[in-house]
């Protein structure tokens, strides 16, 4: 059985486990699976409270697709989400990654 198939047959029994529902995200996207990896990642962003290592994983995907416009904007919710969190290792970790990505994206020229 492969780790996919093992991770959807223990979401059959906990569907709401938030680990597994990451788990599932993280091989979706092993699989060169984007849309449905990132669909995964954006669930596990809406959930309240929102799943921090969601956001830093949905951006480096999104940098990985070339969609860094995109990859700043879930960095900085995250960030945000992270601090609120009191999670301040991940926000220091978005935050670095913000920083390779450069503050400003096409979108903040004119500001």
């Amino acid at each position: 059985m492969s780790r996919k198939a093992k991770i959807l047959e223990m979401l059959v029994e906990d569907p709401g486990d938030t680990f597994l529902r990451y788990s599932l995200a993280m091989e979706l996207r092993s699989e060169g699976d984007h849309d449905a990896s990132l669909a995964k990642l954006a669930e596990l962003i809406r959930d309240v409270p929102p799943y921090v290592p969601a956001f830093f994983m949905a951006a480096q995907q999104l940098v990985d697709l070339g969609r860094i416009d995109e990859a700043r904007s879930q960095l900085r919710e995250g960030i945000d989400q992270a601090r609120n969190q009191g999670d301040g290792h991940a926000a220091a970790e978005m935050s670095e990654l913000l920083m390779s990505l450069g503050a400003l994206g096409e979108d903040d020229d004119d500001l």
